[in-house]
């Protein structure tokens, strides 16, 4: 299996297929192309919630806000997976959570690997250039073989990303907004453990109450919940969370009990 993820929309993640499956014969899974163009921290956020939940496979992710510099094309190894894509950030915090089985316990190593760039046709599209065709590679050999294969070395000093951790307090908590879902649930850094046993928080001032989940509240009001990522978000039953507490992707926000 080969999964794709980017911020392309339509219709360059084709191009990427039509190249991939000229080369083997993997089965292709979309995660999604629709990422926030060139958010590398969303798009890592995302990644490391929704890969886990995959069997073995590698992931393409094109997510390159720096493509046609001298930024380098990685593989990344975590346990039974490989990610390859641009050394930017995006796939450390994927791998982390693949390495740890989504459960942040390490149970494997991470292991990364400069691809080599071979004179792409285009300087802007390393996607089908580069990465679809280093993605049909590593499907080809076995992730397993990953460090014999041709035009792959060891990579040293890789981009990292890490997401801000939240100040807890007995009776407060200081966060970031991380991103904002299509449904304008607004997602933070906090962890969702703060809410546990009470009925109403204040966000910024703004009191509101918390609940199991957006339809336990009447329509339209707004709410402080637990999301499946396990963290704290804001959210609004049936209407926009991210308008109703005024936030957006890395504003600071604070919680009040």
């Amino acid at each position: 299996m080969i999964t794709l993820a980017s911020d392309f929309g339509t219709p360059y993640p084709a191009a990427m297929k039509g190249v991939i499956l000229s080369e083997c014969d993997a089965r292709l899974v979309d995660v999604g192309h629709d990422f926030p163009r060139q958010d590398v921290r969303a798009s890592a956020f995302w990644l490391s919630e929704v890969l886990p939940e995959f069997p073995p496979a590698v992931h393409l992710v094109v997510v390159d806000p720096g493509v046609g510099t001298d930024r380098r094309a990685l593989v990344v190894r975590a346990g039974d997976h490989a990610l390859v894509g641009p050394d930017n950030g995006v796939l450390l915090p994927p791998a982390r959570a693949l390495a740890s089985g989504g459960d942040g316990n390490y149970e494997t190593d991470i292991d990364a690997y400069e691809l080599e760039l071979e004179n792409p046709r285009s300087s802007t599209f390393h996607g089908r250039d580069v990465f679809a065709p280093g993605a049909a590679a590593v499907h080809e050999a076995g992730i397993d073989r990953l460090p014999e294969l041709d035009g792959v070395s060891p990579a040293e000093d890789v981009v990292d990303l890490t997401f801000p951790t939240p100040d807890i307090g007995d009776d407060d908590a200081s966060g970031e907004v991380l991103v904002v879902d299509d449904f304008g649930n607004v997602v933070t850094n906090v962890p969702g453990e703060v809410l546990d046993g009470r009925e109403r928080v204040t966000v910024d001032g703004t009191d509101v109450p918390v609940v199991r989940s957006y339809a336990h509240a009447e329509i339209g009001a707004a709410v402080a919940t637990v999301g499946s990522h396990d963290n704290v978000e804001f959210a609004v039953n049936r209407g926009r969370g991210d308008k109703a507490f005024g936030l957006s992707a890395g504003d600071s926000v604070r919680i009040e009990w």
